[in-house]
């Protein structure tokens, strides 16, 4: 893999860092997306040898194939990972069409928006993997994430249009979708809520949360030649979360 390229959305932290670094670490060059300078800068690094840092803020749309042109002219794509995301915590009355558009911006339109840009270079060079990154609140119905959890759906259902669609190019889409993980994001929704926790795990069959490298080990395998029978594919990484009872 010593040779291939590859750019992770909202690499800085979370899913996104524990991705990039395993890509990094098998000597893949990545290209890490990040809004904050200084969270990026200081996540490639702590990675170390093969990270770049891309400070960009994928709400803006209009300057995203810019922003590809700029990586994709120095180096053919190989491997895209749309992991950037964002959640919303509110009851549905309490959410503002503004509330719902941002979240629908982030996870969803910037997501098309790099895949086009990526797909561009991916069908001129004859290959790809595309691994976008959903949830299992797309499965479930979960309170007060109405937004988040229908921009994930949308994301599978983009995954297997884009699969069809890429096939013959050679390219391949995938999807993960994360359960309950030890980072920042699922600490803020249930460290303070035990009773929620509590549940999460009695419905877990394997009892315990999952960690940022389970989600990258099954990314890195969807960015290798050994899943390359493999497209179109949402797979739950969940400890058997979406079986349990």
């Amino acid at each position: 893999m010593s040779n291939k390229t590859a750019i992770v959305t909202g690499g800085n932290s979370g899913l996104g860092f524990a991705t990039a670094k395993k890509l990094c670490d098998n000597g893949i060059k990545t290209y890490i997306i990040g809004r904050s300078k200084e969270k990026t800068e200081d996540a490639c690094a702590a990675i170390g040898e093969n990270a770049i840092p891309v400070i960009f803020d994928l709400n803006n749309l209009a300057g995203i194939p810019a922003m590809i042109e700029s990586i994709t002219k120095e180096n053919p794509i190989d491997i895209l990972v749309n992991n950037a995301g964002i959640n919303m915590k509110k009851e549905i009355p309490d959410v503002t069409d503004e509330d719902f558009l941002s979240i629908i911006h982030t996870n969803l339109l910037s997501v098309f928006s790099v895949s086009r840009e990526v797909v561009k270079n991916m069908k001129a060079n004859g290959s790809g993997s595309i691994i976008n990154i959903s949830s299992m609140a797309s499965q479930y119905g979960i309170p007060k994430v109405i937004a988040y959890s229908a921009s994930k759906g949308a994301i599978e259902s983009m995954t297997r249009a884009m699969a069809t669609e890429l096939a013959p190019a050679g390219i391949r889409v995938n999807c993960i979708a994360p359960g309950f993980i030890k980072t920042k994001m699922s600490a803020a929704a249930l460290d303070n809520d035990p009773e929620r926790k509590n549940k999460v795990l009695g419905r877990t069959p394997m009892g315990f949360l999952g960690e940022p490298s389970d989600i990258a080990d099954a990314v890195y395998y969807f960015a290798l030649s050994e899943s390359k029978y493999t497209t179109g594919t949402v797979l739950p990484v969940d400890g058997g979360n979406s079986i349990g009872f």
